[in-house]
Formats: C-alpha cells, sequence, structure tokens
C-alpha cells in the first residue's frame, strides 16, 4: 500500500493552465483565494479582476496562468477529485472484504469534508462546497465535449471507473455497475447541495447524512 500511495499525486492537465500555480507563490495564492471568493461570491459574480483586488495583483497576471474562469473552475474540480481518488485508494488498498471496501469507497466520495492541513494553500473543506454547487457548471456546457477528449475531466471519470470495479467485486453480474457508480458520485453532490439549500425535499440532514442514504442504497440493491 506504501508504494501505491508514495506514487500517487495530485494531477492536472496541462492544458487547463497556461502556467502551473503549484510552481510559484502567486500561483498558489491564485488558487487559494480564487476558492474564497468563489465561495462567498458564487462563481457567475466571479471574476479574475475580484481575484486580482483581493491579492493585490494586476488581473493580467492571472491570465498568465489561467486563460480564462472556466478553465480555473475546471482546474479546481480536477484538484478536488484528484484529492478525492487519493483518498479512496488510501481507505480500500489491502481491505481484502469487497463490502467493507465498497462501504470505505461510499464514505470516501459522500462524507462532508474537512480541511487537509497537508494542503495549506487549498482549503478542501471550502473546495467541496464549490464543487457541490458549482462542478456542474465545468460539464454543462457547448464545448464539454470537445474538453472531455482533452482529457479535462479524466480524474472525475476515474474517481467513478475505480468505484465501478468495487461494485463488480461486490456483485459480478449486477448489469448497471457503471450507472450506479456514477449515481453515487453525483448524487451525493445533489443531496448535500439539497441538505443545505431545500432540506424539505431530502431526508438528508447533519445527523442522517448522504453517506448513510447511499450506503441503504447501494447495498440493498447489490446484497
Amino acid at each position: 500500500m506504501n508504494s501505491i500511495l508514495n506514487n500517487f499525486k495530485i494531477t492536472i492537465n496541462e492544458k487547463l493552465f497556461l502556467k502551473d500555480p503549484e510552481t510559484s507563490e502567486l500561483g498558489k495564492k491564485i488558487l487559494q483565494n480564487s476558492i474564497i471568493i468563489i465561495n462567498d461570491i458564487g462563481f457567475d459574480a466571479f471574476t479574475f479582476k475580484k481575484l486580482g483586488d483581493k491579492i493585490g495583483s494586476n488581473e493580467s497576471s492571472i491570465y498568465r496562468y489561467f486563460e480564462s474562469k472556466h478553465k480555473l473552475l475546471v482546474y479546481l474540480s480536477t484538484w478536488y477529485w484528484s484529492w478525492i481518488e487519493y483518498q479512496l485508494v488510501f481507505a480500500t488498498t489491502n481491505v481484502s472484504d469487497p463490502i467493507k471496501k465498497l462501504e470505505n469507497a461510499i464514505n470516501v466520495i459522500t462524507q462532508s469534508i474537512q480541511d487537509d492541513r497537508n494542503t495549506s494553500h487549498i482549503d478542501e473543506s471550502i473546495l467541496n462546497r464549490i464543487v457541490i454547487s458549482e462542478f456542474n457548471k465545468t460539464l454543462l456546457t457547448k464545448v464539454v465535449d470537445e474538453e472531455n477528449k482533452e482529457g479535462f475531466f479524466l480524474v472525475y471519470k476515474r474517481v467513478i471507473y475505480r468505484l465501478i470495479e468495487i461494485i463488480k467485486e461486490v456483485n459480478p453480474s449486477y448489469e448497471y455497475s457503471k450507472s450506479l457508480a456514477s449515481l453515487v458520485v453525483d448524487g451525493a453532490l445533489h443531496q448535500h447541495y439539497l441538505k443545505f439549500h431545500f432540506k424539505t425535499i431530502t431526508d438528508c440532514t447533519e445527523s442522517n447524512p448522504p453517506t448513510s442514504f447511499f450506503k441503504n442504497l447501494v447495498l440493498k440493491q447489490l446484497i
């Protein structure tokens, strides 16, 4: 397991940025503060000018890293899914019982996220809230097919593929493993959103989180 985790790293498609923000202090400030601003005012109201004002830098300096705010959002989403994939590998590697492995995977994918102090410039708990509210805006575009071919959503899909394989371990004859896996990944975001904003149309609460719902749903389908 150590060898797998040692070789695992946050992977971002190089076509999403003009200059890797992880290679400079300004780049890290761009990531850190864009997360804060998008969480505060929403992606639609977010601009590079507002980001530049917050970090004390010219708007043009941000464009040296990202050509558009859309690509910045896809970058942040990819960072999140890569971090989730790391947690998923950590929670399921060397777990021999398929059901326990599946439960661990659902825990990782559906749980409320706490900040990982090992990544000082990325607050995963805030980034999680952004993904819950804004991730669909990376997918629901006219250029999604082109961007998919460019590999922009590879890590997001890889999280789903890993869950598909675990589902197949539990029940190899289940014929909807792909649909079930994508339902868990996307449905968890939606249930968290409902829990925050539309409490009357979900059973999920702080004391009865989406994790409980999806474990119940998936295990009843497979066992």
